[in-house]
């Protein structure tokens, strides 16, 4: 990135003038707060700041000074941790008024790994309660803006994640995605977001993962600082790789002679519709991919319908330990209730089915582009008022080309590929084959410099009155 502001830099360039010693983590972390404190009125990315954040940096300074051998990659950089993770000290909320809030002893598995990085926790990010809607409007605080476009929904489950990103409060975030929460917000607010294969990240709450729908990745401004916190979440710089087949070398190493692929896309899809803005980008980076050599065609998925992958989510909502379901909102509610009547192993063998049946149509080519959504950013508080099932149902065409993805575990990343005529970013799907995260690293780096995005929108966007009028929350 070429700013001279620090705090706009990517995260890894922030960590090297912490190692040069030409800026401390105590100023850049009180950069970072002061913005908070002036943007995020406007957006409601956090839900929490820490009060020790800058005493964590202070340390990280007195470490620089003592450092004989390397420091950790992201050595005093700040970060935020979505509000569906666990992180020592601190309550967390899950974007809900059913969940106590008590203080946590502990770092989950995916918030230990970045403190051991270096990070400094600023603090949590707002997520849609129970991470289980694509925009983040939860009951507990107000709706979550795009900082490009402050009247439209940052897109959840991971909305404050973008947010604190786009808008320049952060160089990254950590998100989850459990059909697209990464990509959906990182497609809505011009960012690079990743969802690593099924398998590379131990679930944060230490659970089996071999049929999990959601894991946690980057949301960035840049593929570089990804591909880096990847190698930090999958253990490859401090801990122990997950179960799956760890890479020749690590994530945040280009790939030195990247083969040309064979690469299908998608442009529609019966789960909904693609808005003809969304078609044009696709096509024009459908153009860029062919001018670097990769060979592009149309390809096709089996038919699939939202009654058959509900069970699945409902399942999943189900799963949530609270007692009183009776204070969820009413999707929650109603996706809970139904969860709780299903059986296990019929969940499992429904898993399978579809698993089975997309696995080999994914397999024809060596990776896939698709939009990453196939609509613009709704409305903030476009479903306010409908019925559980109707909200829910209008919310599902928004992860019609991300959910799939979680089903089958096929790592994933959203790219900006521009934006449409009312200045709201659209996303480009890319996606490699099973445990293929180095093969989307790799096109995202090409696509990257053929297709270079601004990073972050401008600061302070106004929220117009005709907007506010119909908000959420």
């Amino acid at each position: 990135m070429s700013s001279t502001i620090p705090l706009d830099m990517s995260a890894l360039e922030q960590a090297r003038l912490i190692r040069e010693g030409a800026i401390s983590s105590e100023e850049l972390v009180t950069h970072s707060l002061q913005r908070i404190r002036r943007l995020d009125p406007n957006y409601r990315a956090f839900v929490s700041v820490f009060e020790g954040a800058i005493a964590a940096a202070r340390r990280k300074d007195r470490a620089v000074g003592r450092a004989r051998g390397d420091l950790p990659p992201f050595h005093g950089v700040p970060i935020g941790i979505k509000d569906l993770n666990l992180v020592r000290g601190t309550i967390a909320r899950f974007g809900s008024r059913a969940v106590a809030h008590l203080p946590l002893p502990f770092d989950d598995w995916t918030v230990a790994p970045l403190r051991r990085a270096g990070f400094v926790i600023l603090g949590k990010l707002s997520t849609s309660e129970f991470g289980s809607m694509p925009v983040t409007e939860p009951d507990i605080h107000p709706p979550t803006r795009n900082p490009w476009a402050p009247n439209h929904a940052a897109g959840g489950s991971s909305g404050g994640s973008a947010a604190a990103v786009a808008s320049g409060m952060l160089a990254v975030a950590q998100g989850s995605d459990g059909a697209g929460s990464i990509r959906i917000p990182a497609s809505f607010c011009q960012l690079y977001g990743l969802k690593p294969a099924r398998g590379r990240l131990p679930n944060q709450f230490g659970l089996p993962d071999r049929r999990l729908l959601y894991t946690s990745g980057p949301m960035t401004r840049s593929v570089s600082d990804a591909a880096a916190m990847l190698d930090v979440m999958a253990g490859l710089v401090d801990g122990k790789p997950h179960w799956a087949p760890p890479p020749p070398q690590p994530f945040r190493e280009r790939t030195i002679g990247f083969p040309r692929q064979r690469i299908r896309f998608l442009v529609h899809l019966a789960l909904g519709p693609t808005d003809p803005e969304i078609v044009a980008g696709l096509e024009r980076a459908l153009g860029v991919l062919a001018d670097l050599g990769h060979s592009v065609e149309e390809g096709s998925l089996p038919d699939g319908s939202l009654e058959e992958f509900l069970p699945l989510w409902q399942h999943q909502v189900a799963q949530v330990p609270i007692w009183s379901w009776h204070r969820t909102q009413p999707v929650n509610r109603w996706l809970g209730e139904a969860g709780r009547r299903l059986r296990t192993a019929a969940v499992h063998q429904r898993f399978d089915e579809l698993n089975r049946r997309f696995a080999p149509a994914f397999a024809a080519a060596d990776m896939w582009v698709m939009p990453t959504v196939g609509l613009p950013p709704p409305l903030v508080g476009a479903w306010a008022g409908l019925p559980a099932e109707k909200a829910f149902a209008a919310a599902a065409m928004f992860g019609a080309f991300t959910a799939v993805l979680n089903l089958t575990g096929l790592p994933a990343a959203s790219l900006p590929m521009g934006r449409t005529q009312a200045g709201l970013p659209i996303g480009l799907q890319v996606v490699g084959g099973p445990f293929a995260e180095r093969d989307v690293l790799a096109l995202s780096w090409e696509l990257e410099e053929a297709m270079p995005w601004q990073t972050i929108a401008p600061l302070g966007a106004p929220l117009s009155a005709s907007g506010a009028a119909g908000c959420a929350g």
